[in-house]
């Protein structure tokens, strides 16, 4: 059993099994299928679409054993909010302080103002096309895309 405060891998993977990313967080809590883990970037990163994430951004992580996607909510280093991102994924595994998922490439920006931008659906069509996506796996995703866009907008846990 993991302990609060204890230091976990978290891989995000491909659908064929290649790890896309991965980095170290802190567990925090577990409320049942639900397990928290808190994050530092530890070297600014520019993205795309959230601009420089800079150096000490904290990310508190949430993934849910049982769902199809995880939520990151990122505060600035001197800890005032900065938004939402969250990744549509096939639920993940934990097993020896490693979290893996899959992540189908459909992403959530949630803005500071809770203005809301789907992002990759072009790279979730390719995918789907190169990895052989079955119709159920594409349906699910969509699905849950349209799930996760009613929890923000009714600012339910996690957003609220």
């Amino acid at each position: 059993m993991i302990k609060p405060a204890e230091k976990i891998t978290i891989n995000s993977r491909k659908f064929n099994g290649e790890i896309h990313r991965s980095w170290k967080a802190d567990f925090i809590e577990r409320r049942d299928s639900l397990l928290i883990f808190v994050g530092e970037f530890e070297k600014e990163i520019r993205h795309p679409k959230l601009g420089v994430i800079r150096r000490g951004t904290i990310s508190y992580e949430y993934y849910w054993l049982d769902n199809w996607y995880n939520v990151f909510r990122f505060h600035e280093p001197d800890g005032e909010f900065r938004n939402f991102y969250c990744n549509l994924n096939m639920p993940p595994r934990f097993k020896d302080n490693v979290l893996d998922y899959v992540d189908l490439e459909i992403d959530v920006l949630v803005s500071k103002n809770f203005d809301v931008e789907i992002l990759d659906r072009e790279e979730f069509d390719e995918n789907s096309k190169l990895f052989g996506y079955s119709e159920e796996l594409i349906n699910k995703t969509f699905k849950t895309l349209d799930e996760l866009l009613k929890i923000i907008e009714i600012r339910a846990f996690p957003f609220s």
